[in-house]
């Protein structure tokens, strides 16, 4: 599974990780009825945020849930998962925005993908894939010609951009695609007064995803030669941190302007995760159960957004600046040549300096991470993590596209967290 939004179930208390577990399901359970079973492989954390948004505007008495079979990711138990209209435009629209992502592995030609055969396989299953997204959005009187639109303008801004772009010109599809989204929860509940408001979160958070999704691959995308809004319009890190916190500024915002019935569970997604991916993506630690000094995991006490230290960068217990894995370790600690030094004092290779006569060895470099896996071998180990239950069950697992660490959606956490503070 895939997605920005990954909550650390000890966070969803007061039965909230029931209710994100019964919209994944409801999600999932929505692709098989109206799209077979081969379609499920598109359920994503981020295309439940649909159903949430849209079950939070409904009265009580609207909420729909039904008792779902055993099930191999919940360990072969039942459970309630939601029904309705909601369920279904998060299909839709996770039909439709999955079917863009092979298209782009295609035009990438990633993995086996680079051969034609699995090539034009591929584009068939994508062309399916909008033709069901746009039957069931047109069932709930959702066009997705919008996403489709969007889509379809991505690789001629791309191909237009380069040093000196503005990062929000390329980010510009992904915007208008979810803010069409989210805005439609709005009508399905019967609000629309929470459409302008939702549009506008909604817009917000297709370009906090499409920026961490760029700052994740750079990397990757550097080393394979693949095409990174980050590197091709030359923005940098300090940068897109600056607009990704905005975003998620701006998102709590625009929902304390909606109207909700009962927003327990999207406030935790939007306000508080939300925060949590960012600082995920740009390295920081933050999951209660894995922090180390500052509150929440995420930097020193003089920092801000989880960086600590001074303009966020190297503060005690914050991260260290961009590049300096010596940073953060004491005043003047800047790697060979700080106080601090860990490795024993002096320059690199002199006496007394890291791998220097009389000195400790240097650090090791890090071996080189694997490439991402292409399309239909991601499926093939997505499967395969299914039936083992380690996509719920598992403490950690590498995702079968990105190869990232991922942690089990069930798995047992006894930590604390932070309260809101918002």
């Amino acid at each position: 599974m895939f997605g920005i939004v990954r909550p650390c179930s000890h966070r969803l208390t007061d039965g909230l990780r029931t209710e994100w577990m019964a919209h994944l399901c409801g999600l999932c359970l929505a692709l098989r009825s109206d799209h077979g079973q081969f379609s499920r492989i598109v359920t994503n954390y981020d295309g439940l945020i649909v159903s949430v948004l849209t079950e939070a505007q409904l009265e009580r008495a609207d909420v729909r849930r039904r008792t779902a079979g055993p099930c191999p990711l919940r360990g072969m138990r039942t459970a309630p998962v939601a029904r309705g209209e909601g369920a279904r435009l998060a299909a839709a629209v996770s039909l439709v925005l999955a079917s863009a992502k092979v298209r782009d592995h295609v035009a990438d030609r990633d993995g086996l993908l680079k051969r034609k055969p699995l090539a034009a396989a591929a584009r068939k299953v994508a062309g399916g894939w909008d033709r069901a997204g746009a039957r069931t959005g047109a069932e709930l009187g959702f066009d997705t010609s919008v996403l489709v639109d969007a889509v379809d303008r991505q690789p001629e801004i791309e191909a237009l951009a380069g040093p000196g772009t503005p990062l929000l010109t390329v980010t510009e599809p992904t915007e208008t695609a979810t803010a069409a989204a989210f805005a439609h929860t709005a009508v399905l509940a019967g609000r629309p007064g929470n459409s302008a408001p939702l549009a506008e979160a909604g817009r917000l958070f297709g370009r906090l995803a499409h920026l961490l999704d760029a700052v994740e691959d750079q990397r990757a995308d550097e080393a394979s030669g693949a095409w990174n809004p980050l590197t091709a319009t030359g923005t940098s890190l300090t940068e897109a941190r600056r607009l990704a916190d905005d975003a998620v500024r701006g998102i709590r915002l625009a929902l304390r302007d909606a109207e909700f019935t009962d927003d327990r569970l999207a406030h935790v997604l939007l306000a508080h995760e939300l925060r949590i991916s960012v600082d995920r993506a740009f390295g920081a630690t933050t999951c209660g159960h894995a922090a180390q000094g500052g509150r929440d995991g995420q930097g020193g006490q003089d920092g801000q957004d989880g960086q600590g230290g001074q303009d966020g960068q190297g503060g005690q217990g914050g991260l260290p600046p961009q590049g300096n894995p010596y940073a953060g370790q004491g005043p003047g600690a800047y790697g060979p040549y700080g106080s601090n030094n860990p490795y024993g004092g002096g320059h690199p290779g002199v006496p007394g300096g890291p791998g220097g006569p009389g000195g400790l060895p240097g650090p090791v470099p890090e071996p080189s991470k694997p490439g991402r896996r292409g399309f239909w071998a991601g499926c093939a180990v997505f499967v395969g993590l299914c039936c083992t239950c380690k996509l719920c069950c598992a403490k950690e697992y590498e995702g079968p596209w990105s190869r990232k660490k991922r942690e089990g959606c069930c798995r047992d956490c006894d930590c604390d967290c932070c309260g809101c503070d918002c």
